[in-house]
């Protein structure tokens, strides 16, 4: 096996460094994926310590929901939207790793998430998962899994139906486009608290119609969790 110097490293990162994935300033040494600045200057929520929060009104009224957060607020040209951008369309999916064992380190902690017993990520087509090579919300799932100590299931629900993307349409028209899209794949788990899990949340059609879904599995608990939300 070839062993890499600390020296070669030094000397390669001089020319190729990694970039802060919000600012795209170069990472100094300690660093991975987001620099410490944008670390700290991420809008973050705490929802996950508030059992009234933005978040779990969205599901008030239309499905049963135990708990529900996000890590951060979603600013529109802000360092949020970079990393996102980069998770979902640039190939980088280490940050979703990396999110997800942030946030999860968060739940951990929280009361209001004690309880969950597995984490279901909410699924892509599969045409979806063919043009981009992967689910964003699998990966935010498996680091979640590594904070949290909890199993994830990336093939307990699928998406059946090619849906049409959510950008710019109503809340009804969201409603409309994601509803009866899920199916349970006949898989058994033995957990009975879900942890549902996306990478962004708007009006929470989406989150609402895979909640339905997990529903008919049986007497569960549904909570959601995630990294941004919309206002």
């Amino acid at each position: 096996m070839i062993r890499i110097s600390r020296y070669s490293r030094d000397f390669f990162n001089l020319f190729y460094p990694d970039l802060c994935a919000a600012c795209s300033r170069a990472l100094n040494g300690g660093e991975k994926h987001i620099c410490s600045t944008c670390l700290w200057r991420m809008p973050k929520t705490n929802f996950h310590l508030q059992d009234d929060n933005p978040v779990i009104r969205k599901f008030w009224g239309k499905v049963g929901v135990e708990s529900a957060a996000s890590f951060v607020f979603f600013d529109k040209g802000e360092g949020m939207q970079h990393i996102l951008h980069s998770l979902k369309y640039a190939g980088n999916t280490a940050i979703g790793i990396f999110l997800g064992e942030l946030y999860g380190s968060q739940l951990r902690q929280s009361s209001l998430f004690a309880g969950c017993e597995a984490i279901i990520p909410v699924p892509l087509h599969r045409k979806k998962i063919k043009a981009r090579g992967y689910n964003q919300s699998n990966l935010i799932a498996e680091g979640l899994s590594k904070a949290m100590g909890i199993p994830f299931y990336t093939e307990y629900m699928e998406r059946a139906v090619a849906t049409s993307t959510q950008t710019k349409k109503s809340r009804y028209a969201r409603f409309e486009n994601v509803e009866n899209v899920f199916r349970l794949n006949g898989k058994k788990v033995s957990e009975k608290h879900f942890l549902l899990v996306d990478d962004v949340v708007t009006t929470g059609s989406t989150l609402e119609s895979c909640a339905r879904c997990l529903a008919e599995s049986g007497e569960v608990k549904i909570s959601v969790a995630t990294i941004a939300c919309v206002m």
